[in-house]
């Protein structure tokens, strides 16, 4: 039997009329949970969270306000084609999940982070009903709830403590559970400090997917499944730092030393200015990498000398540090410089020595012709063990010395991002290979080194200064060792 003329548009008209219709009831039914139900907001100090239940509709709304207030959405907006448009991104994320086994229409589920609620409603659009949505930072919720979290792209990346944020998903999910999570940035280094954050979940699988948004036409999204025990560390964590003190610089760190600026192989003669130039090609890490991942951020000045010098000239005006707020701490023995710090907001100073164990040391405060002179009546501080009969002219104090290493495992971890400022006239001959020894060299994500050699002085043309004993070329061996085992070393001035 022959189809009559027309037929075919006929069937496509009624195919489009019926999607449109479908639509219609979509836009509809949202619109009449947001304007007719009504949301209720229920915080703690920066979150608040939607629930449904037979009696109160679930669903995600905007911002958060105070404790039992009403927040509605504007059905307008709910139901614009931008919102229709996030909607149907997230079921066909969603779907995708189920059909992989992530996900199943009877699990507990949570959205965190998403101010407007279409993760939510895409969930229970696609039969996922038992849903809630939160937004902000804070978890009402007991242990070992839901059975998946789901948090959209730019929660994490934007989250001014992802390290919290990360521990209360870990909280709130059940053993075996999955966690997804979709962010912008995904280069190497951020990709390892974001799995890092999550101590109790084993990484499943990463990939890059389209996104909604034309001004981020891709994002990533990373599957992690929680582990019935939440002791269980990577093999990387286990590697880096253990009971043997073995160091193992992560290899995602070790790339970036293909970007980092060369070492300058030739000794200058005008070191003054070739090493104060060079500060200049430096190619810091949080220029390579997004250091967003992090638990906490660590500023180190290893011979800090007044609060003016490095803390504050380079420190604070210079490195790139990407909006984060750093815990700065100065460690500096010179007793003439300690009462600036003592007014200085997020800065500890550590009035002792940096050494290789805790023990008295001689510090020398005398001055050599044509050193430099930080401070007028101050010169650069040597320090050395303290020995029967003395050994050094001069004016000298008796001084506190501290296991540096030892400090350093006991205030930062892995999960911080840690950088390091040294310059202590001689001492990184025995610091540094203190690190190597005891591992605390993995702690340190980007290390600024000031060598201390026989150098060329400024002041006498021809004469090398008779301060120090090492040669230019043992330093150049000290910063090729540490960038071989995979230290983001700088040559500082």
């Amino acid at each position: 039997m022959e189809l009559p003329a027309g037929k075919p548009g006929f069937l496509r008209k009624i195919v489009a009329r019926f999607l449109l219709f479908s639509l219609l009831v979509v836009c509809v039914r949202f619109s009449y949970v947001i304007t007719i139900r009504g949301e209720s907001c229920i915080a703690g100090d920066d979150f608040c969270f939607f629930s449904r239940s037979p009696e109160n509709q679930n669903l995600v709304t905007a911002a958060g306000g105070h404790v039992g207030s009403s927040v509605t959405l504007n059905p307008t907006a709910a139901s614009s084609p931008e919102f229709l448009k996030r909607v149907m991104f997230y079921i066909t994320v969603f779907q995708d999940l189920i059909v992989d086994g992530f996900l199943s229409t009877k699990s507990k589920s949570l959205c965190v982070g998403t101010p407007a609620g279409d993760d939510v409603y895409a969930l229970k659009e696609i039969g996922v009903d038992d849903s809630v949505g939160i937004y902000k930072n804070t978890f009402n919720f007991n242990d070992n709830t839901f059975d998946f979290v789901f948090s959209g792209t730019g929660v994490l990346d934007r989250s001014k403590n992802p390290a919290k944020f990360a521990s209360e998903i870990e909280r709130t999910i059940k053993p075996e559970a999955y966690v997804v999570v979709h962010i912008a940035s995904i280069d190497t280094y951020s990709f390892n400090s974001f799995i890092r954050l999550f101590n109790c979940c084993k990484f499943i699988r990463s990939r890059e997917i389209e996104s909604f948004d034309p001004n981020m036409p891709h994002i990533h999204e990373i599957i992690m499944k929680k582990q019935i025990d939440i002791k269980i560390r990577s093999k990387t964590d286990i590697d880096s730092i253990n009971s043997t003190n073995r160091c193992s610089i992560p290899g995602y760190k070790q790339e970036l030393l293909k970007q980092a600026e060369p070492l300058i192989e030739s000794e200058p003669l005008k070191p003054w200015i070739t090493l104060k130039r060079n500060i200049e090609n430096v190619k810091y890490l949080p220029s390579m990498a997004d250091i967003s991942f992090k638990q906490r951020y660590v500023y180190i000045d290893v011979g800090a000398r007044s609060y003016g010098s490095s803390i504050v000239s380079w420190f604070k005006k210079q490195y790139p540090k990407q909006n984060k707020t750093f815990d700065i701490y100065a460690i500096e023995a010179d007793a003439h410089f300690h009462d600036q710090y003592k007014s200085k907001k997020g800065v500890t100073l550590l009035p002792y020595a940096a050494w290789v164990k805790n023990e008295s040391l001689v510090f020398e405060i005398n001055q050599t012709p044509g050193d430099e002179i930080v401070e007028t009546g101050r010169g650069m501080g040597r320090i050395q063990p303290v020995k029967p009969g003395g050994g050094i002219v001069g004016s000298t104090d008796v001084i506190q010395g501290f296991d540096f290493a030892n400090w350093l495992k006991n205030t930062v971890s892995e999960k911080d991002f840690v950088v390091m400022k040294m310059d202590v006239e001689g001492s990184e001959f025995d610091l540094i290979p203190r690190l190597i020894e005891t591992g605390a060299i993995c702690l340190i994500d980007e290390v600024f080194l000031e060598c201390h050699y026989n150098r060329w002085q400024k002041c006498c043309p021809g004469v090398r200064s008779p301060k120090y004993q090492k040669s230019y070329g043992e330093c150049l061996d000290l910063f090729q060792s540490l960038r071989q085992r995979g230290v983001l070393v700088h040559q500082w001035w």
